[in-house]
């Protein structure tokens, strides 16, 4: 159904007269007034059609007495929150009825019309309820709105609690290592660099939140000059380089109609490009293809960055660039980032005067982001943007396997299980992980939930199926700290769920009750 004729639906009149004369009557009155009536058979069929959608609804009195009609009661029971279906009775003139004394008592929007009555009477009447319906679809849309609002947050800040987590958790480890196991003075020199990337991760995450607060308050200021468009895409590319390389990814560059000038801010635009390199890269499988083309006319320049990844579902194109807003089912899309990239894009590209949009053809067919901004006509040179007490054998006997997409957080985990006396082993995703543990299998697994392509639920209940591996003790280390999270967790065929970052007490105190 369209949504022209789901509109006729809910705002269409539907009517019992007591005979089929007085239908045709009322629908051709109505129908002059510009207004869609259509006529039911009896009270059952009124019921079901109230079901399909309704603008108002018009009886004869005498179908109160069908026996039909307590279908109609059960269905403006039935009705959402939102809703309250205008209902007029058109009654016999004298004392009101029985039925209609309790129509009114149990229907709060009613309207009772006497018998003979004035055709401008009903037609008034009857416009009066559909606009009031209309209202209701009005507030229904508005309920709806802030229902989905809602929930975005709610997903956001879960996000937001699980990224940021992710970071404390080898930067707590790091610490307690320092301070109560007297690491030799190399072995330091390698925490202090992994913590100091792990606080530099963290400050990115941070100012992107700082970054939206800022634009959606109008308070960010552009410091524009003329500046090359190619030179800008170049930078770009250099701040996102390390990503294409870990993940063995092909990059493409075509900027033919270089150099294009524009009058922008070059930190800004350099931010724009970098931000849809990393998204193009996170959800584009390793060996994959990210192409950067640029193209002018007359007036504007466009800069296309399309990836052979994932793909964007069609009916979220016009939404990913909303705050609040993944794409991906959360854990397999934990691999970086609150997900409030693309609003800072499209912000920040509108702040210029410009546009961007998405084009997908669906899962697995890759995504384009299309920026267009207008041409300047001349060129300046353009600044690059500013780089920026426990014992030592509580963990004893054990063979201790962890499992995290993070590697900074698996390995500085298991150096401080090592040095708690376990002998310990390291994987970086779940498939890698299932096939050492099945070489190899381990008395304790520390894992990872949201860990892209193999997620923790799914590791773990491989585990459990694989006899060998049966009597390994799962512990759930991760930032989804929710009570639905502890009951999926628990359920997946974990023996212990631990929220990041864990502290070495915690660690601890779960590996005392293992024997």
């Amino acid at each position: 159904m369209t949504d022209a004729e789901e509109q006729n639906t809910e705002l269409r009149v539907l009517l019992k007269m007591v005979t089929a004369k007085d239908a045709v009557m009322v629908t051709r009155l109505l129908a002059r007034s510009g207004i869609s009536a259509e006529s039911c058979a009896d009270a059952a069929a009124l019921a079901a059609e109230m079901t399909a959608g309704a603008g108002a609804v018009v009886i004869a009195e005498e179908v109160l007495a069908d026996l039909g009609f307590g279908r109609v009661m059960l269905a403006l029971r039935a009705q959402p929150p939102w809703s309250d279906l205008p209902v007029i009775v058109v009654a016999r003139s004298g004392v009101d009825s029985i039925a209609i004394t309790e129509a009114v008592e149990q229907l709060a929007n009613l309207t009772v019309l006497e018998r003979p009555m004035r055709a401008s009477s009903l037609v008034s009447s009857v416009r009066t309820a559909l606009a009031a319906r209309k209202r209701q679809h009005q507030l229904r849309a508005t309920l709806e709105g802030l229902h989905e609002a809602d929930q975005r947050k709610t997903e956001f800040l879960a996000t937001l609690a699980h990224e940021l987590r992710n970071p404390l958790a080898p930067l707590r480890t790091g610490l307690t290592i320092l301070s109560k196991m007297g690491p030799s003075p190399e072995k330091a020199q390698s925490l202090y660099a992994m913590m100091e990337r792990q606080l530099t991760h963290m400050v990115r995450l941070i100012d992107d939140l700082m970054e939206v607060s800022r634009i959606t308050r109008g308070k960010i200021e552009l410091q524009p000059a003329t500046v090359a468009l190619d030179r800008v895409v170049l930078d770009a590319v250099e701040v996102s380089k390390p990503l294409f390389v870990a993940a063995g990814q092909e990059l493409m560059l075509d900027l033919q109609c270089a150099p294009c000038t524009v009058h922008g801010d070059v930190v800004r635009l350099t931010q724009v490009f970098a931000n849809l390199l990393n998204n193009a890269s996170k959800y584009t499988p390793p060996n994959g293809r990210i192409l950067v083309a640029m193209r002018a006319d007359d007036s504007t320049v466009q800069v296309q960055v399309t990836d052979s990844g994932i793909g964007i579902p069609p009916h979220m194109l016009d939404n990913v660039f909303d705050m609040f807003v993944q794409v991906s089912g959360t854990s397999r899309a934990a691999q970086g980032g609150l997900g409030i990239g693309l609003t800072l894009v499209r912000s920040l590209v509108e702040l210029h005067g410009g546009r961007v949009h998405a084009t997908s053809g669906g899962a697995g067919s890759g995504t384009t982001m299309t920026v267009e901004l207008p041409l300047a006509p001349a060129i300046a040179a353009a600044t690059e943007p500013a780089s920026p007490a426990v014992t030592h054998d509580v963990a004893g006997g054990h063979r201790i396997f962890v499992v995290d997409d993070n590697r900074d957080a698996a390995d500085s985990l298991a150096h401080l299980l090592g040095l708690m006396g376990a002998s310990t082993s390291v994987a970086y995703g779940g498939r890698e992980a299932l096939a050492a543990m099945s070489a190899n299998p381990p008395t304790i697994a520390f894992i990872d939930i949201g860990m892209p392509v193999m997620d923790g639920y799914e590791l773990a209940s491989r585990i459990r199926a694989t006899h060998s591996l049966a009597g390994a003790v799962l512990v759930a280390l991760t930032g989804w700290g929710q009570a639905n999270d502890k009951e999926r967790i628990m359920a997946a065929g974990f023996d212990h769920h631990l929220l990041k970052p864990a502290d070495i007490h915690e660690l601890a105190r779960v590996l005392q009750t293992i024997e």
